[in-house]
C-alpha cells in the first residue's frame, strides 16, 4: 500500500465535501472554496492505491500558520495517512515562513498532535441547539450595528486577539456575510461574524474588549432566535459560555488549541467564539 501527497486542486473539493459530511463537521462547498483563495498553494491531498484517501490545509496569517481540514477516509484510518498529511502540512508551513504552527484539536487527533510536537494552550467547548430569544439587554452606553461600516477596525482588533495578522480571513468573513459591530463613542470594541453551515449556522468569530462582548453575541443570538447554531467558546470564558447556555445552547464536544514553535503573543480573554476548528 502507497501513499502519495500532492496540492489539493479545485477539482478535489467534492472529494473534500465528503470527508467532511463524513466526520459530521459543518463545512459547505464555500469554506472548502474559502481555504482555495486564501492559500492555493496551502492544501494537500493523499491518495492511497491512486485513491483519494485525506486532506490537509495550511494557512499563513504572517509569522502564524494554521492546520486545518485534517481529515482522513474513513476505511483509510490507521494506516498512517494522517501522519503523512500532517508532516507534509509542517512543512508547508515551515516554507511559509512561520513561526508558529496552530491548530484546534479535537480527542480524535490530539496524541498524533503531540507526537508532532504540538503542546496545549487552552480548551474549547463547542456548544450548539435551537436558539431562542435573548434575555438580556445591551448595555445602553453602547450601538449595535452591522459590521461593514467597521471592517477595516475590525481587522487590528482581531490582530490583539489572536496575535496575527488575519485580515484576508476576517474581509472574507464579513463581506460573505456581513456581521455586527459594537461601538462606544464611535469606536469599535467588538464584531461578531457568522456564516452558514451544512446543518447549523456557525457563530464566531467573536472579538471584544470587555462586556462589548456580551452585547455583539447577543446581537448575533437575537438575529438566529428560532434557528440551530453552534460556537466554539473558549473554556475559561465563563461570561460568554453563560451566554450560550442562557439562549438554548448546550455543550456538544470538547476542542483544544495547541502550537507547535514560538509563543503566539495573543489575547485569548478577547475572543468571545473562535472562527471554528478550522480557523481557529
Amino acid at each position: 500500500m502507497t501513499h502519495r501527497i500532492r496540492l489539493f486542486t479545485v477539482e478535489d473539493l467534492p472529494f473534500g465535501l465528503h470527508l467532511s459530511r463524513q466526520a459530521g463537521w459543518n463545512q459547505t462547498e464555500n469554506d472548502w472554496r474559502r481555504f482555495l483563495a486564501l492559500q492555493p498553494d496551502g492544501g494537500a491531498l493523499a491518495e492511497c492505491d491512486g485513491r483519494p484517501a485525506g486532506t490537509v490545509f495550511v494557512i499563513a496569517f504572517g509569522h502564524v500558520a494554521w492546520i486545518a481540514m485534517m481529515l482522513v477516509e474513513a476505511s483509510r484510518r490507521g494506516q498512517g495517512i494522517g501522519r503523512a498529511l500532517m508532516e507534509q502540512a509542517l512543512l508547508t508551513a515551515e516554507s511559509f515562513g512561520a513561526r508558529s504552527i496552530r491548530l484546534d484539536a479535537t480527542p480524535l487527533g490530539q496524541q498524533l498532535y503531540e507526537t508532532l510536537g504540538f503542546r496545549s494552550d487552552f480548551h474549547l467547548t463547542r456548544y450548539g441547539g435551537k436558539l431562542h430569544k435573548a434575555i438580556a439587554a445591551q448595555p445602553s452606553e453602547m450601538f449595535v450595528d452591522d459590521v461593514p461600516p467597521h471592517a477595516q477596525a475590525a481587522v487590528p482588533l482581531d490582530a490583539r486577539c489572536s496575535g496575527a495578522d488575519r485580515r484576508r480571513l476576517i474581509d472574507a468573513l464579513l463581506t460573505e456575510t456581513p456581521g455586527w459591530g459594537v461601538t462606544r463613542d464611535g469606536v469599535l470594541q467588538g464584531f461578531c461574524a457568522h456564516r452558514p453551515g451544512s446543518h447549523a449556522v456557525y457563530i464566531g468569530p467573536a472579538v471584544a474588549d470587555g462586556e462589548s462582548g456580551a452585547a455583539v453575541l447577543q446581537a448575533a443570538f437575537r438575529h438566529f432566535a428560532g434557528e440551530t447554531a453552534i460556537i466554539d467558546i473558549p473554556d475559561n470564558h465563563m461570561a460568554a459560555r453563560e451566554l450560550a447556555v442562557s439562549h438554548g445552547l448546550s455543550a456538544q464536544r470538547p476542542l483544544l488549541r495547541m502550537t507547535r514553535g514560538a509563543t503566539v503573543d495573543d489575547c485569548p480573554q478577547m475572543l468571545w467564539a473562535s472562527s471554528g476548528g478550522e480557523k481557529g
